[in-house]
């Protein structure tokens, strides 16, 4: 008998994930007319849902995410499955349709409902999954990928020949930067530590370098551009590696809230946009010159072959709390998938 209740992650309140996520059931969604309900097989983790979940730093609360409780109970915010129904001025899909997709645009720092067995979404923030890619497979793609996209190619300003260093290439975002970079014809180095440079050489990095052996800001080494995902070093230190018309770009992480419990790793970032306009190689806010939506040319990627995830762990709906864990870890070699 059809039921209106699913299984779901819970949040209560902001603070440990063990203190504030249940498991338990709650209403299914009810669409929107411009939405789809679908059927969650996977979701994945990214440091944005544990900044979510954690309430830090604090001035993501003005932001979207609430301020004493999240808006949205249920956490996640990418999704790989199959469609239920759609809303009724839906073209794009139909019922059985596989899917995948963000369920929240733009900033992360916002629950979007993806931990759990159903999740409803606009149809402008999903695309056909890919034949050659399983569900879990596709759920790692979409938050990351589009981050390491935007690093790369529209802020990086990508081309054929440049030598790319990509600091933090084995975690998440840094294992798209990588292929995306190789994919316009790049000369790609990878930095990360020792247990993934086998990894890293396995996605298609041309050299990579062990950050616990070697500084690669004191090697002599320039490169056109540095994607800097771990933001570990200061960008005096980075630009030291830049060639003279060379390009930094932050990706930034603040490693789970050493950052600052206030703005966390967005001070940083709101320096480099200060000093933008007086630092050549620090570009400032770019925008793509791509008019396509950035989610088909990474279908497009996937599909030539140039675009593969790769996936650490997986780990059941239940046990999102112990994934969130596993992940401030830092240890994974690129993305956690959460098993629907």
């Amino acid at each position: 008998m059809e039921t209106n209740t699913m299984k779901a992650i819970v949040q209560t309140g902001y603070g440990s994930p063990d203190e504030v996520l249940e498991f338990r059931d709650i209403n299914k969604p009810v669409v929107e007319e411009d939405e789809v309900l679908i059927r969650v097989h996977a979701s994945s983790m990214h440091p944005d849902v544990w900044h979510v979940v954690t309430g830090q730093p604090h001035v993501l609360r003005i932001m979207g995410a609430g301020l004493l409780k999240p808006k949205n109970p249920s956490p996640g915010t990418e999704v790989a499955g199959r469609v239920e129904s759609v809303g009724k001025s839906v073209t794009r899909f139909q019922e059985d349709d596989e899917v995948f997709g963000e369920i929240v645009k733009g900033h992360q720092w916002k629950n979007g409902g993806a931990f759990a067995e159903y999740v409803s979404a606009r149809e402008d923030s999903l695309e056909l999954k890919p034949s050659n890619l399983t569900f879990e497979q596709a759920a790692a793609i979409p938050t990351s990928a589009l981050i390491a996209l935007q690093g790369v190619r529209d802020e990086g300003r990508v081309q054929p020949g440049q030598r790319v260093l990509v600091n933090g290439a084995g975690g998440g975002v840094g294992i798209f930067a990588v292929q995306i970079a190789k994919s316009y014809g790049a000369e790609v180095t990878g930095v990360d530590s020792t247990e993934k440079l086998d990894m890293l050489r396995s996605i298609g990095a041309d050299q990579v370098i062990d950050y616990t052996r070697e500084d690669f800001t004191q090697s002599g080494e320039q490169y056109d551009l540095i994607v800097d995902v771990a933001s570990n070093h200061t960008l005096s230190e980075c630009r030291r590696a830049l060639t003279p018309d060379g390009t930094y770009v932050l990706i930034g992480h603040d490693h789970f809230g050493e950052g600052g419990r206030w703005f966390g790793g967005m001070a940083r970032a709101m320096k480099l946009l200060a000093v933008s306009p007086f630092v050549a190689q620090v570009p400032g806010v770019r925008r793509s010159t791509e008019s396509r939506d950035p989610l088909v040319v990474l279908n497009e990627l996937i599909e030539a072959g140039k675009l593969v995830p790769v996936i650490d762990r997986t780990f059941p709906l239940s046990e999102v709390p112990e994934a969130m864990r596993y992940m401030a870890e830092e240890n994974a070699q690129g993305k956690i998938v959460i098993i629907v």
